[in-house]
């Protein structure tokens, strides 16, 4: 793994928010609140390098990952791709951006059109990009395409129906891969995977990061995925991140308690070890992203749970002895912005329901 230090900031975001509004009322429906799928996410992914972002199913993983790309219009905050405000491009600059930056979707049979056959599916950015221009060209590029992504170019011809859940995931990063980006989001990309199938996934895409220096952002649920294929890990929880560091040091000394849980969920490959290490149970439901708690979002499940933690909401601060290891909890030290409850009277104790 390579180090972060000093390196060139691809993509930034600051103070990102993505709300939509909940509605109710039957036919006629009004806005009655807001759910806050992304709300305050700062944010950097360095050039060349592969940023893990984990958490719970609903943390807003995937909606952090559509906003980067603009693929989901932000509410709040800004994203800077290469140097350039992503959330104030016009429709040529967002033609441009979906050149240098692709997405590998997290079902491999309904992200792909099973009208069009695989030499179609990979040809579409070549044509829509003006890349490789005359049928031979393209031809030859979409061969080449399959072959970097472990298929035989002979399968051009086929339809996704005729293939495994891996192989069409193959055929969705050849297409992701064909408007030669700087950037990928590979939203979930195991997820619908078998174990064996989900390796040779995770394999692959560290052989293209490295051969072609590409910057990759894995988004997953799955920590021991994250773990394998990382530079870096973000922890998000309830719209928020709530640690980022060096991927080893996320997973060696967890420095938020949320953190510490994710990882005491991550089954042992020994049977010895599995049956005697001490699993983190975290009590209580995540609360809704429309009804977010007061302070510290996670204090309503966190086992070490005080004083201010209703009263601050915490900010990311250095934390551990890795560089580039920050958290936000107060465990390290009251950080952050104080907040005003709405039942000032609320008990502190973990399992206390949102305000």
């Amino acid at each position: 793994m390579t180090s972060t230090t000093k390196r060139e900031v691809l993509v930034s975001a600051r103070g990102l928010e993505v709300h939509f509004p909940v509605r109710s009322g039957g036919v006629l429906r009004r806005t009655t609140g807001v759910l806050r799928a992304v709300d305050g996410v700062d944010l950097d992914v360095y050039r060349g390098e592969t940023l893990g972002l984990v958490g719970e199913s609903g943390c807003g993983k995937s909606t952090l990952g559509n906003a980067l790309l603009r693929l989901v219009p932000p509410t709040g905050g800004t994203v800077t791709f290469d140097g350039t405000d992503v959330t104030a491009m016009g429709r040529k600059e967002l033609r441009e951006l979906r050149r240098r930056a692709g997405m590998v979707f997290q079902d491999p049979f309904a992200s792909l059109d099973p009208r069009r056959t695989v030499a179609q599916t990979v040809a579409e950015p070549l044509e829509v990009h003006g890349l490789h221009p005359g049928r031979q060209a393209r031809a030859a590029r979409v061969r080449e395409l399959l072959e970097l992504v472990g298929l035989d170019p002979a399968v051009a011809a086929r339809y996704p129906h005729e293939f495994s859940g891996g192989q069409r995931q193959r055929v969705g990063i050849a297409r992701a891969l064909a408007g030669e980006p700087d950037f990928l989001v590979c939203d979930e990309a195991i997820a619908s995977l078998d174990v064996s199938v989900q390796a040779q996934v995770l394999n692959l895409l560290r052989r293209l990061q490295r051969q072609l220096g590409l910057t990759l952002l894995f988004v997953s649920h799955d920590l021991s995925a994250v773990r394998h294929v990382s530079d870096r890990i973000a922890v998000m929880y309830l719209g928020r991140v709530v640690e980022v560091g060096p991927a080893a040091a996320v997973a060696a000394e967890p420095q938020m308690p949320y953190t510490r849980a994710l990882l005491s969920a991550v089954p042992l490959p020994h049977p010895a070890l599995e049956r005697s290490r001490q699993r983190i149970v975290l009590r209580g439901d995540v609360p809704s992203p429309a009804r977010v708690p007061s302070g510290c979002r996670f204090r309503t499940r966190c086992p070490d749970v005080f004083e201010p933690c209703p009263d601050v909401d915490p900010a990311l601060q250095p934390v551990g002895s890795a560089p580039g290891h920050v958290a936000a909890c107060h465990l390290h030290g009251v950080v952050g912005k104080p907040v005003q409850r709405e039942r000032p009277d609320e008990p502190v104790t973990a399992g206390d329901p949102a305000t």
